[in-house]
Formats: C-alpha cells, sequence, structure tokens
C-alpha cells in the first residue's frame, strides 16, 4: 500500500517536474508560462506523445523528432527530481496520511509547493549564475507564512517564538557577511536572500545543519572539478544555491539537528 502510494505520488511530481521546467526556460524572458512546448532549436510545437515526463525524451533517443537536435538532459533531470521529491515527503508524512487526511493534504501541498520553488531556483541558479529576486521573495513569503502554521512535522497552527521570527535572518547573516566583506567576490548577495526563507522554512536547528550539509557536498563537489579541471583544462564557477537546496531537503527529510539547538 505504501509502495503503491509512493509511486502514485513519484509519477505526480514527474507531471509537475514537467511544468517546472516550463518555468525555469522562461522565467525572465519575454514568453508567458502558458502556451504549448516546442524544441528549442526549431520551434516545433511538441504533441502529446513529445510531453510524457522522462519517457518522451528515452523514447526519442534524447534527439527532437524534427530536427533532430539533442534536447537537454535538464528536462528528464528536473523530472526525476521533482518525483523523488514528491515522493519523499509522501514518505515523510505517511502516518498523517492515514490518521489525519486533511492535515495531510494540507502539509503536503505546502511542502511541496516549497521544494518546487527551490528546484527551480536551484537549476535556475546553475544555468544563469543567479537567483531571481522574485523567487526569494516567494520562498520567503511562504516560509514565513508557513512559520504559523507548521512546525516540521505538519500541520500545526501557533504563534511562533522570538527564535523561529529571528532564525531567517540569523541563517542569512553569515552569507550578507561573506558577501559584504569581500564586495560580492565570495559570494552574490542572493544567497543571503535565499537563506532567509531557508532559516524560516527549517529552523535555527535544521537550517544551520542543512547549511553545513551543503558546504560539505560542495566541497567534495568543488574539489572533484579542480582535479577534473587539471586533468581537461576546464574551469567552471560554482553556484552555492543547489547544495543549500540540497543540504535543506536533507535536512528536513531527515531532521538533522547537528548542533543540538
Amino acid at each position: 500500500m505504501i509502495l503503491t502510494l509512493a509511486i502514485i505520488f513519484f509519477i505526480f511530481g514527474l507531471i509537475i517536474g514537467s511544468f517546472l521546467n516550463v518555468v525555469i526556460l522562461r522565467l525572465n524572458t519575454n514568453r508567458s508560462l502558458g502556451g504549448r512546448s516546442g524544441c528549442m532549436t526549431c520551434q516545433n510545437k511538441l504533441t502529446w506523445y513529445e510531453l510524457i515526463p522522462v519517457l518522451s525524451f528515452l523514447g526519442l533517443w534524447g534527439r527532437c523528432k524534427n530536427c533532430k537536435s539533442k534536447i537537454s538532459t535538464q528536462y528528464p533531470l528536473v523530472e526525476l527530481a521533482a518525483g523523488f521529491i514528491f515522493s519523499l515527503l509522501f514518505l515523510k508524512f505517511q502516518d498523517m496520511f492515514f490518521w489525519n487526511t486533511s492535515a495531510f493534504i494540507l502539509t503536503y501541498a505546502f511542502y511541496a509547493v516549497v521544494f518546487s520553488l527551490l528546484l527551480v531556483i536551484a537549476v535556475y541558479d546553475i544555468w544563469h549564475k543567479m537567483i531571481p529576486d522574485m523567487l526569494s521573495l516567494a520562498l520567503g513569503i511562504l516560509a514565513f507564512i508557513g512559520l504559523f502554521f507548521f512546525n516540521g512535522s505538519g500541520f500545526f497552527p501557533h504563534i511562533p517564538s522570538i527564535w523561529e521570527f529571528l532564525s531567517g535572518f540569523i541563517v542569512a547573516a553569515p552569507f550578507a557577511l561573506f558577501w559584504l566583506i569581500s564586495s560580492g567576490k565570495w559570494m552574490g548577495l542572493g544567497d543571503a536572500k535565499l537563506a532567509i526563507g531557508l532559516g524560516w522554512l527549517l529552523g535555527l536547528s535544521r537550517a544551520l545543519s542543512g547549511v553545513v550539509v551543503a558546504f560539505w557536498i560542495g566541497a567534495v563537489v568543488g574539489l572533484l572539478l579542480v582535479i577534473f579541471s587539471k586533468r581537461h583544462g576546464i574551469k567552471s564557477e560554482i553556484p552555492l544555491a543547489p547544495f543549500l537546496v540540497l543540504g535543506t531537503l536533507l535536512a528536513f527529510l531527515f531532521e538533522l539537528h547537528l548542533f543540538g539547538i
């Protein structure tokens, strides 16, 4: 039963992931989020069977049916990432699904929207090396509202403590400091803006744990890129947001409290 439901939520996530790809590709362009998708090379409108998440990419061997140009692997990767996130969120709140369906719907919907937004932020930062203010603002508003209705374990209307209110600014402070003293060379101000929402979303303990995990993973990836670049002469700037999003997801799913705050 649990496995079947997890698969259903995974498929739901794949579908949402397909829409998230549209958001990522059309954000800050003159294109609206509506309308049929088309090939980025020949602009040929896609048929329904070319829009099936992941399967269409595999069935077409990663190439446009019309012009045979390569299709970016971003499409299936984002869809799969969304699928796994949606499935893992269900597994985290599965007990609530059976004993309080209404609370589950509210909780799941909130965190599904939040982590979908974080996925968009992560992928957009990979491509453009920046985090749009409108996305950080949207996350901040959602996370701040969540302070009053969720406690990380589910739907729990309450008045946040002073520490919950301050958590966003406390987590963001080191990022803002690094940006200030380096004049933006070490870190962008967008990471500080993002961290405010992450602090409100997770609370101080989990947010700090997520940041530490993010820097651990980033350090490993950075080291591998240094080794790879020396061998192949490739230089690449590493955006921080994807690691912060991954650290946030891990801290949330596994209740990481590395500092015992």
